[in-house]
């Protein structure tokens, strides 16, 4: 298999398509999860705001019918919607980053070898009876072949993900305002 033709079968959309689509939905779950978070923490089973309620002494003025000026420590209560008053984690991912490598070491070998051996031998014999004569003769042939390939695969691929936290959304901004409109401040009973 030639080197272009280990390259073309490598599946690039799933290697760069699958984590992609993990961020994606690593986003969502944030999403869900900044949801889950303020329908926990900012309200009751009956989604009426969850409110926290603090004493202060706070120093008031009098004056009385003398033009006397009195100041008097007055204890006072400050109720606030706790979501007023927490982070709410709004993460997003800025930026993704997908670095993918390849390294194919392929070796491709082969050897022939051959051979040819002719032997002839003759022989003649003159003597006392008629004439004689031997012929002898040896042909071989030999071929011996082999070849083999070897092929090296290395792959990494590292996936950065960025993510920071983003600002609120237009709706939680608004929910928040209208919250801090709740916030009390009135004299302890």
């Amino acid at each position: 298999m030639a080197i272009g033709d280990e390259l073309s079968n490598i599946d690039f959309k799933n290697l760069i398509g699958a984590p992609l689509i993990s961020v994606v939905q690593a986003q969502a779950q944030s999403a869900q999860t900044s949801v889950d978070f303020i329908k926990s923490v900012g309200f009751d089973d009956n989604n009426v705001p969850t409110m926290v309620t603090f004493s202060y002494m706070k120093p008031v003025e009098s004056t009385d019918s003398n033009g006397a000026v009195t100041v008097t420590p007055t204890k006072y209560d400050l109720t606030v919607p706790i979501l007023t008053m927490l982070p709410i984690p709004f993460i997003r991912v800025e930026e993704t980053t997908i670095d993918f490598n390849a390294k194919i070491n392929s070796v491709q070998e082969s050897t022939t070898s051959s051979s040819h051996d002719l032997n002839t031998k003759l022989s003649a014999k003159a003597g006392w009876g008629p004439f004689s004569a031997k012929l002898s003769a040896s042909y071989s042939y030999k071929k011996s072949s082999s070849s083999g390939s070897k092929t090296e695969r290395t792959y990494s691929m590292a996936v950065h993900v960025r993510a920071v936290q983003d600002e609120l959304p237009a709706g939680t901004e608004r929910l928040l305002g209208i919250l801090e409109n709740a916030i009390e401040e009135v004299p302890a009973a």
